[in-house]
């Protein structure tokens, strides 16, 4: 990310380290399920009413095999959604759902209501500023997307961006983790992230990548409407991304170790892009 003084291969975080504390730990690609029980919905008759309610869905687990039945229309109506489902073993469903009778299928419910990227747009029309919005390119732990959301929300961003697949959703974990922040902030869910960013760039914004070997955030014009992408724990922000990005933007490293996790970063960049758009004429 933009937090490394070397080249990108040799990021700390590649490895997918734990960023909360610097432990080489292997960073689970789903929160503990025990932690986010009370956004789960179980079975197949309360999933069926949760589509039904319009209620934000992040995911729906079934078992392996069990595409039989009236699985197959909650299946369907869920894809016809565009919500996730994931494929796994009964002993992982048996966990998700702390061993209650499931009958194959659970889904996990988003902690709020997810905006559209028109609605964090219309924020800032209304606040009569220049967007200010930061882009989470598929960061899969909960405890760094919380922080994130709430680095976004304390510097007065007007919303961010979740893709649908392969990222943390608004889950409990989330919650707790932005310490009260989700409330405040709008959160749009995009099916397509590189999509999205190529929309905004039409828009008139500028989109910068915070990634390594980019040009030092102090020195970078972030005053117009700005779209700022953080990327995920392994990987740094994807390679399409980065492509379609018209800066990408570092934090320079003058110590022993070469990166800061995530939400840190967030934070000094943030704050960076929040001063020149807050600045009086």
């Amino acid at each position: 990310m933009a937090y490394n003084k070397t080249e990108r291969h040799q990021k700390s975080y590649r490895g997918k380290s734990d960023w909360r504390n610097g432990d080489e730990k292997t960073v689970s690609r789903e929160p503990r399920e025990e932690e986010e029980s009370s956004g789960l919905v179980i079975g197949r008759n309360a999933v069926r009413e949760l589509l039904r309610s319009g209620r934000s869905i992040d995911k729906i687990w079934i078992r392996k095999g069990e595409l039989e039945g009236s699985i197959i229309v909650l299946v369907a109506e869920a894809r016809r959604m565009g919500i996730p489902i994931l494929e796994v073993e009964k002993a992982k469903l048996d966990s998700v759902s702390g061993f209650a009778p499931h009958q194959g299928i659970v889904a996990m419910a988003a902690e709020k209501e997810y905006s559209s990227v028109e609605d964090i747009l219309k924020i800032a029309e209304e606040r009569g500023e220049k967007p200010l919005i930061v882009v989470s390119d598929g960061i899969t732990d909960p405890y760094n997307l919380g922080a994130l959301i709430r680095c976004a929300e304390g510097v007065g961003a007007h919303g961010l961006i979740l893709p649908k697949r392969r990222a943390s959703g608004l889950t409990p974990l989330v919650s707790k983790a932005s310490a009260g922040a989700i409330e405040h902030l709008a959160i749009a869910k995009v099916s397509n992230i590189v999509s999205t960013l190529e929309s905004l760039k039409k828009q008139g914004l500028w989109v910068y990548a915070a990634e390594a070997g980019g040009q030092n955030y102090y020195d970078t014009d972030f005053s117009g409407g700005a779209v700022i992408v953080f990327g995920s724990e392994g990987d740094g922000v994807s390679k399409l991304v980065l492509e379609r990005s018209d800066f990408v933007v570092s934090i320079p490293m003058y110590g022993k170790v070469n990166s800061f996790n995530v939400s840190t970063a967030a934070s000094v960049i943030l704050a960076e892009a929040s001063k020149q758009h807050h600045k009086k004429a």
